[in-house]
Protein backbone atom coordinates (compact mmCIF):
# COMPACT_ATOMS: atom_id res chain seq x y z
CA UNK A 1 0.00 0.00 0.00
CA UNK A 2 1.49 3.33 -1.09
CA UNK A 3 0.93 6.46 1.00
CA UNK A 4 0.36 9.76 -0.84
CA UNK A 5 0.58 12.95 1.21
CA UNK A 6 -0.13 16.09 -0.87
CA UNK A 7 0.66 19.48 0.67
CA UNK A 8 -2.02 21.41 -1.23
CA UNK A 9 -5.44 20.92 -2.76
CA UNK A 10 -3.99 21.13 -6.26
CA UNK A 11 -1.49 18.38 -5.40
CA UNK A 12 -4.33 16.27 -3.99
CA UNK A 13 -6.35 16.59 -7.21
CA UNK A 14 -3.30 15.70 -9.28
CA UNK A 15 -2.63 12.64 -7.12
CA UNK A 16 -6.26 11.51 -7.39
CA UNK A 17 -6.15 11.96 -11.17
CA UNK A 18 -2.98 9.87 -11.38
CA UNK A 19 -4.34 7.21 -9.00
CA UNK A 20 -8.17 7.14 -9.30
CA UNK A 21 -8.39 4.14 -6.96
CA UNK A 22 -6.58 5.99 -4.15
CA UNK A 23 -8.64 6.03 -0.97
CA UNK A 24 -8.83 9.49 0.65
CA UNK A 25 -8.18 9.68 4.38
CA UNK A 26 -8.57 12.71 6.62
CA UNK A 27 -10.01 11.99 10.07
CA UNK A 28 -9.66 8.28 9.37
CA UNK A 29 -12.54 7.36 11.67
CA UNK A 30 -14.18 5.14 9.03
CA UNK A 31 -11.23 4.29 6.79
CA UNK A 32 -8.95 2.94 9.50
CA UNK A 33 -11.66 0.67 10.87
CA UNK A 34 -12.17 -0.87 7.45
CA UNK A 35 -8.43 -1.30 6.92
CA UNK A 36 -7.83 -2.72 10.40
CA UNK A 37 -10.56 -5.32 9.87
CA UNK A 38 -9.24 -6.04 6.36
CA UNK A 39 -12.52 -4.98 4.78
CA UNK A 40 -10.59 -2.76 2.37
CA UNK A 41 -7.05 -2.99 1.09
CA UNK A 42 -6.48 -0.05 -1.27
CA UNK A 43 -3.37 0.20 -3.39
CA UNK A 44 -2.93 3.86 -2.38
CA UNK A 45 -3.98 5.96 0.61
CA UNK A 46 -4.42 9.66 -0.11
CA UNK A 47 -3.76 11.60 3.10
CA UNK A 48 -5.56 14.97 3.06
CA UNK A 49 -4.61 16.16 6.55
CA UNK A 50 -2.11 18.73 5.24
CA UNK A 51 -4.70 20.46 3.02
CA UNK A 52 -5.56 23.40 5.25
CA UNK A 53 -8.59 24.83 3.45
CA UNK A 54 -10.52 21.60 4.03
CA UNK A 55 -10.69 22.63 7.71
CA UNK A 56 -12.25 26.05 7.04
CA UNK A 57 -15.82 27.25 6.65
CA UNK A 58 -17.50 30.34 5.25
CA UNK A 59 -20.84 31.73 6.34
CA UNK A 60 -22.70 33.50 3.53
CA UNK A 61 -26.03 35.26 3.41
CA UNK A 62 -28.03 32.09 2.72
CA UNK A 63 -25.72 29.14 3.27
CA UNK A 64 -22.61 27.81 4.95
CA UNK A 65 -19.74 26.41 2.90
CA UNK A 66 -18.34 23.74 5.18
CA UNK A 67 -14.90 22.36 4.39
CA UNK A 68 -14.90 18.57 4.08
CA UNK A 69 -12.59 18.10 7.07
CA UNK A 70 -14.12 20.60 9.52
CA UNK A 71 -14.34 18.51 12.72
CA UNK A 72 -17.71 17.81 14.28
CA UNK A 73 -16.55 19.61 17.41
CA UNK A 74 -16.18 22.85 15.44
CA UNK A 75 -19.68 22.47 14.03
CA UNK A 76 -21.04 22.05 17.54
CA UNK A 77 -19.10 25.05 18.87
CA UNK A 78 -19.42 27.55 16.02
CA UNK A 79 -22.34 26.65 13.75
CA UNK A 80 -25.12 25.75 16.15
CA UNK A 81 -27.23 28.74 15.08
CA UNK A 82 -26.71 28.41 11.33
CA UNK A 83 -26.84 24.60 11.15
CA UNK A 84 -28.77 23.41 14.23
CA UNK A 85 -29.72 20.00 12.81
CA UNK A 86 -26.15 19.17 11.85
CA UNK A 87 -24.89 20.43 15.21
CA UNK A 88 -27.31 18.11 17.00
CA UNK A 89 -26.19 15.20 14.82
CA UNK A 90 -22.56 16.05 15.58
CA UNK A 91 -23.25 15.62 19.29
CA UNK A 92 -24.16 11.97 18.68
CA UNK A 93 -20.98 11.06 16.82
CA UNK A 94 -18.93 8.48 18.73
CA UNK A 95 -16.62 10.04 21.36
CA UNK A 96 -14.97 13.44 21.94
CA UNK A 97 -11.76 12.13 20.40
CA UNK A 98 -13.51 11.06 17.21
CA UNK A 99 -15.58 14.26 17.07
CA UNK A 100 -12.27 16.16 17.15
CA UNK A 101 -10.99 14.21 14.13
CA UNK A 102 -13.97 13.25 11.99
CA UNK A 103 -15.80 15.51 9.56
CA UNK A 104 -18.80 15.55 7.26
CA UNK A 105 -16.65 14.87 4.19
CA UNK A 106 -15.67 11.49 5.57
CA UNK A 107 -19.29 10.58 6.25
CA UNK A 108 -20.18 11.49 2.68
CA UNK A 109 -17.21 9.68 1.18
CA UNK A 110 -18.01 6.48 3.06
CA UNK A 111 -21.73 6.91 2.23
CA UNK A 112 -22.77 4.42 4.89
CA UNK A 113 -26.54 4.47 5.44
CA UNK A 114 -25.74 4.72 9.17
CA UNK A 115 -23.61 7.88 8.85
CA UNK A 116 -24.73 10.35 11.50
CA UNK A 117 -24.56 13.48 9.32
CA UNK A 118 -26.72 12.21 6.45
CA UNK A 119 -30.24 12.76 7.88
CA UNK A 120 -29.40 16.34 8.87
CA UNK A 121 -27.88 17.09 5.45
CA UNK A 122 -30.93 15.68 3.68
CA UNK A 123 -33.33 17.66 5.87
CA UNK A 124 -31.38 20.89 5.38
CA UNK A 125 -31.07 20.47 1.61
CA UNK A 126 -27.29 20.38 1.20
CA UNK A 127 -25.09 20.24 -1.88
CA UNK A 128 -21.75 18.43 -2.13
CA UNK A 129 -18.91 20.36 -3.80
CA UNK A 130 -16.88 17.82 -5.75
CA UNK A 131 -13.74 18.68 -7.67
CA UNK A 132 -11.21 17.05 -9.97
CA UNK A 133 -8.55 18.32 -12.35
CA UNK A 134 -11.42 18.55 -14.85
CA UNK A 135 -13.32 21.13 -12.82
CA UNK A 136 -15.83 21.63 -10.01
CA UNK A 137 -19.47 20.62 -9.69
CA UNK A 138 -22.12 20.72 -6.97
CA UNK A 139 -24.15 17.56 -6.42
CA UNK A 140 -27.57 17.90 -4.71
CA UNK A 141 -27.64 15.75 -1.60
CA UNK A 142 -30.69 13.86 -2.90
CA UNK A 143 -28.63 12.64 -5.87
CA UNK A 144 -25.43 11.90 -3.96
CA UNK A 145 -26.23 8.49 -2.45
CA UNK A 146 -26.37 5.86 -5.19
CA UNK A 147 -26.27 2.57 -3.25
CA UNK A 148 -24.97 0.86 -0.14
CA UNK A 149 -21.74 2.72 0.62
CA UNK A 150 -21.73 4.16 -2.90
CA UNK A 151 -21.92 7.77 -3.98
CA UNK A 152 -22.06 9.90 -7.11
CA UNK A 153 -18.37 10.88 -7.13
CA UNK A 154 -16.38 10.13 -10.27
CA UNK A 155 -13.20 8.08 -9.72
CA UNK A 156 -10.99 11.19 -10.02
CA UNK A 157 -13.12 13.46 -7.81
CA UNK A 158 -12.64 14.52 -4.20
CA UNK A 159 -15.09 16.20 -1.83
CA UNK A 160 -13.90 19.72 -1.13
CA UNK A 161 -16.84 21.15 0.81
CA UNK A 162 -20.52 20.86 1.61
CA UNK A 163 -22.91 23.76 1.03
CA UNK A 164 -25.72 23.75 3.60
CA UNK A 165 -28.57 26.24 3.63
CA UNK A 166 -28.71 28.27 6.83
CA UNK A 167 -31.66 27.35 8.99
CA UNK A 168 -34.69 29.59 8.48
CA UNK A 169 -36.70 27.58 11.00
CA UNK A 170 -36.37 24.96 13.74
CA UNK A 171 -34.49 21.72 13.06
CA UNK A 172 -34.21 18.50 15.05
CA UNK A 173 -32.24 15.28 14.98
CA UNK A 174 -32.88 12.02 16.79
CA UNK A 175 -30.89 8.79 16.91
CA UNK A 176 -31.53 5.34 18.35
CA UNK A 177 -28.53 3.30 19.43
CA UNK A 178 -27.77 0.34 21.65
CA UNK A 179 -26.02 2.70 24.07
CA UNK A 180 -25.44 6.44 24.49
CA UNK A 181 -21.94 6.77 22.97
CA UNK A 182 -19.52 5.05 20.59
CA UNK A 183 -22.41 3.42 18.74
CA UNK A 184 -23.54 2.96 15.16
CA UNK A 185 -27.12 4.14 14.72
CA UNK A 186 -29.86 1.54 14.76
CA UNK A 187 -31.78 4.28 12.97
CA UNK A 188 -31.78 8.07 12.89
CA UNK A 189 -34.13 10.83 11.81
CA UNK A 190 -33.67 14.49 10.88
CA UNK A 191 -36.39 17.10 10.40
CA UNK A 192 -36.18 20.71 9.26
CA UNK A 193 -38.96 23.29 9.01
CA UNK A 194 -38.47 25.83 6.23
CA UNK A 195 -40.97 28.64 6.93
CA UNK A 196 -39.57 30.77 4.10
CA UNK A 197 -40.86 28.24 1.56
CA UNK A 198 -43.52 26.74 3.89
CA UNK A 199 -42.08 23.28 3.45
CA UNK A 200 -40.75 20.48 5.60
CA UNK A 201 -37.81 18.20 4.77
CA UNK A 202 -36.82 14.93 6.38
CA UNK A 203 -33.82 12.62 6.47
CA UNK A 204 -33.70 8.97 7.55
CA UNK A 205 -30.55 7.06 8.37
CA UNK A 206 -29.79 3.36 8.88
CA UNK A 207 -33.26 2.25 7.79
CA UNK A 208 -32.73 1.71 4.04
CA UNK A 209 -29.85 0.80 1.71
CA UNK A 210 -29.02 4.53 1.51
CA UNK A 211 -29.92 7.59 3.57
CA UNK A 212 -33.37 8.64 2.30
CA UNK A 213 -36.04 11.29 2.62
CA UNK A 214 -39.65 10.45 3.47
CA UNK A 215 -40.97 12.37 0.47
CA UNK A 216 -44.57 11.14 0.66
CA UNK A 217 -44.66 12.13 4.32
CA UNK A 218 -43.24 15.55 3.44
CA UNK A 219 -45.85 16.09 0.72
CA UNK A 220 -48.65 15.09 3.08
CA UNK A 221 -47.45 17.37 5.87
CA UNK A 222 -46.81 20.30 3.53
CA UNK A 223 -50.38 20.03 2.25
CA UNK A 224 -51.84 19.60 5.74
CA UNK A 225 -50.00 22.62 7.15
CA UNK A 226 -51.05 24.73 4.19
CA UNK A 227 -54.70 23.66 4.16
CA UNK A 228 -55.02 24.14 7.91
CA UNK A 229 -53.36 27.56 7.82
CA UNK A 230 -50.90 26.39 10.49
CA UNK A 231 -47.97 28.46 9.23
CA UNK A 232 -50.06 31.60 9.76
CA UNK A 233 -52.17 30.78 12.80
CA UNK A 234 -49.39 29.05 14.76
CA UNK A 235 -51.79 26.51 16.24
CA UNK A 236 -50.81 23.07 17.49
CA UNK A 237 -50.74 20.58 14.63
CA UNK A 238 -53.71 18.21 14.78
CA UNK A 239 -52.78 14.88 16.42
CA UNK A 240 -54.20 12.94 13.47
CA UNK A 241 -51.87 14.85 11.14
CA UNK A 242 -48.87 14.06 13.35
CA UNK A 243 -49.79 10.37 13.45
CA UNK A 244 -50.25 10.17 9.69
CA UNK A 245 -46.93 11.91 9.13
CA UNK A 246 -45.21 9.44 11.46
CA UNK A 247 -46.81 6.47 9.71
CA UNK A 248 -45.70 7.72 6.30
CA UNK A 249 -42.14 8.25 7.57
CA UNK A 250 -42.08 4.67 8.85
CA UNK A 251 -43.40 3.47 5.48
CA UNK A 252 -40.52 5.25 3.70
CA UNK A 253 -38.05 2.86 5.33
CA UNK A 254 -36.66 -0.25 3.70
CA UNK A 255 -34.64 -1.71 6.58
CA UNK A 256 -32.95 -5.03 7.25
CA UNK A 257 -32.59 -7.29 10.25
CA UNK A 258 -29.07 -7.25 11.66
CA UNK A 259 -27.22 -7.53 14.97
CA UNK A 260 -28.21 -3.97 15.94
CA UNK A 261 -31.96 -4.28 15.40
CA UNK A 262 -34.79 -5.83 13.44
CA UNK A 263 -36.45 -4.29 10.42
CA UNK A 264 -39.77 -4.00 12.26
CA UNK A 265 -38.13 -2.23 15.18
CA UNK A 266 -36.42 0.24 12.86
CA UNK A 267 -39.73 1.12 11.17
CA UNK A 268 -41.38 1.58 14.53
CA UNK A 269 -38.54 3.70 15.90
CA UNK A 270 -38.49 5.96 12.83
CA UNK A 271 -42.22 6.57 13.29
CA UNK A 272 -41.69 7.47 16.93
CA UNK A 273 -38.80 9.81 16.10
CA UNK A 274 -40.82 11.45 13.33
CA UNK A 275 -43.70 12.13 15.72
CA UNK A 276 -41.42 13.49 18.44
CA UNK A 277 -39.25 15.67 16.21
CA UNK A 278 -42.30 17.16 14.49
CA UNK A 279 -43.79 17.98 17.89
CA UNK A 280 -40.53 19.56 19.09
CA UNK A 281 -39.85 21.59 15.95
CA UNK A 282 -43.43 22.81 15.64
CA UNK A 283 -43.54 23.88 19.28
CA UNK A 284 -40.29 25.79 18.71
CA UNK A 285 -41.80 27.43 15.63
CA UNK A 286 -44.90 28.43 17.60
CA UNK A 287 -42.71 29.83 20.38
CA UNK A 288 -40.81 31.93 17.87
CA UNK A 289 -44.07 33.28 16.45
CA UNK A 290 -45.35 34.21 19.92
CA UNK A 291 -42.08 35.99 20.72
CA UNK A 292 -42.21 37.95 17.46
CA UNK A 293 -45.85 38.93 17.95
CA UNK A 294 -45.16 39.95 21.54
CA UNK A 295 -42.26 42.15 20.49
CA UNK A 296 -44.44 43.80 17.87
Amino acid sequence: MDFLRPASWEDALAAKAAHPSALPIAGGTDVMVEINFDHRRPTHLLDLTRVGDLYEWETGADSVRLGASVPYTRIMEHLRTELPGLALASHTVASPQIRNRGGVGGNLGTASPAGDAHPALLAAGAEVEAESVRGTRRIPIDAFYTGVKRNALAPDELIRAVHVRKADGPQQYSKVGTRNAMVIAVCAFGLALHPATRTVRTGIGSAAPTPVRAKTAEEFLNAALDEGGFWDNGKVVTPSVVRRFADLCAAACNPIDDVRGTASYRRHAVGVMARRTLTWTWESYRGGRRATEGAA
